[in-house]
């Protein structure tokens, strides 16, 4: 990875503009829009099924295309800016965004309906990766963990506003209302980016021959393969879940082959030789993959283990975001005010802490046990994303920012995926039982102290990388 030379950070300085704090309102609101398209679609799924008479297995879809666009497009969006221009770019992901919304909610059918979702995905894995591109030359390098913070708040705050937002919007207005409520709010952001983001200092002719279309294709496939492999069947396997998953292996062979080739590879292979970038994807992936527990695991055992209705349900899943929420900004700024490095582990140990206490204390102390375990792990995990993506991002070049924020962002999204899967079937497995929603308290119970026992021995094997790699970069 290509440390900024001195040169390029007056360049950078210059082209900063006096409204920092409208720009970075900007990227801010992007990034809640790019969140809060999961989460609003996932509670709008019943209505749907019945709007378009389909079953719960095809409407959704409506959220896996999304997914899938995501996964599969966020590091070569993140490169195609580096190459074409980052501001050109990210304006056309918010219009792109902002456009499927709208045709979403006028969608005739399911199936038009779901191609819309694959746009909006499009625009929202421009506006993720950019977002975070975007911070090296919107804020002071000394600043970088305090936005880094506030957008991850952003994003922990469109996530725990979907569910709630879209169960009013559905019962007052209609399925279409959560797809259109992104129109207003998406033309404000493209207001925003266009008027105070900085210009691109690349000619508006930016040669696009030097982007790497083979490695891009292939490495899409390759993506869609793993996702597709971890997603259908619901977590049981059959013969197509392994032969995607060969697929992906022989893609990502493929693809390695290709990038060796390359004249301007898609991502140098020689990037992983830097420490802090290997480790960072890695740590993140595994992060993601103990978060995603809570969000599979969680509502099983409030269902099934501590007898809560749909309702009572809603409202305690919600707090774990809102902390996120609340403790992004502090975050960063303890990330700005300490090494990135140091908060790193500090993150990953409060996260040890608070997947064992969701192992343990929940049977102990039923709602307040699970609440106070969130408590725990949401502030480690706010504090983990925003010291990570800091010591990533502090020091990378301006032509491969984007590429790697879009590297971060899809070891976050691998990791989710990997987790719903992973930990899911763990979950399963502890259970003994053939059908969870029908199973006893006792065995839900069991499962979950079986499952975060699990994610906390993940947590310390991540706190030892973390540790080791910092003993290595001395």
């Amino acid at each position: 990875m290509v440390h900024v030379d001195e040169q390029e950070a007056i360049s950078a300085s210059a082209v900063r503009t006096p409204s920092v704090r409208w720009g970075l309102a900007g990227l801010s609101l992007s990034m809640l829009l790019s969140s809060l398209g999961t989460s609003i679609a996932n509670v709008g799924l019943p209505n749907l099924a019945r709007a378009f008479d389909a079953s719960f297995g095809q409407v959704q879809w409506i959220v896996l295309a999304y997914l899938l666009a995501i996964t599969t497009l966020i590091v070569s969006v993140g490169r195609l800016s580096d190459i074409a221009g980052r501001r050109r770019l990210f304006l056309i992901g918010i219009v792109l965004f902002t456009a499927a919304s709208l045709l979403c909610g006028v969608a005739p059918t399911l199936s038009l309906l779901i191609a819309a979702r694959v746009v909006q995905g499009l625009g929202a894995a421009i506006m993720m990766a950019l977002s975070m591109a975007f911070v090296g030359e919107t804020v002071p390098k000394e600043k970088t963990g305090s936005a880094m913070g506030l957008l991850g708040t952003m994003s922990a705050i469109g996530t725990a506003l979907g569910p709630s937002l879209g169960g009013v919007l559905i019962s007052r207005l209609g399925w279409p209302a959560i797809f259109f409520v992104n129109v207003p709010l998406g033309c404000l952001a493209l207001l925003l980016a266009r008027r105070y983001l900085p210009v691109d200092r690349r000619a508006a002719s930016a040669d696009l021959g030097g982007f790497d279309k083979l490695g891009t294709l292939l490495l899409v496939l390759t993506l869609a393969a793993y996702a597709l492999a971890m997603t259908i069947g619901r977590g049981h396997f059959s013969w197509l879940n392994i032969a995607l998953l060969l697929a992906a292996a022989v893609g990502l062979g493929l693809f390695v082959v290709a990038e060796t080739k390359a004249t301007s590879p898609l991502i140098r292979l020689t990037m992983f030789r830097d420490a802090v970038l290997s480790t960072g994807l890695v740590l993140n992936a595994m992060v993601s993959t103990v978060m995603m527990a809570t969000l599979v695991v969680g509502p099983f055992y409030l269902s099934r283990g501590l007898g809560l209705n749909e309702a009572a349900i809603g409202a305690v899943m919600s707090v774990g975001p809102m902390i996120s929420a609340l403790s992004g900004v502090l975050a960063g700024r303890m990330v700005d005010r300490w090494s990135a490095s140091f908060i790193v582990v500090v993150g990953l140990m409060l996260m040890v802490a608070g997947s064992l206490a969701l192992a343990l204390i929940p049977a102990l102390f039923g709602i307040a046990g699970y609440i106070a375990a969130v408590a725990v792990l949401s502030p480690g995990y706010q504090l983990f994303q925003a010291a990570n993506n800091t010591a990533v991002m502090v020091d990378v070049s301006a032509s491969e920012r984007g590429v790697v924020s879009g590297m971060l962002n899809l070891a976050r999204n691998l990791g989710l995926i990997t987790g719903a899967a992973a930990m899911g079937a763990v979950f399963s497995f502890a259970t003994a039982s053939i059908d969870i929603t029908t199973a006893r308290a006792e065995a839900v119970a069991n499962g979950m102290r079986v499952t975060f026992a699990v994610a906390a021995v993940l947590m310390m094997v991540a706190i030892a990388v973390a540790v080791v790699s910092r003993v290595r970069a001395r």
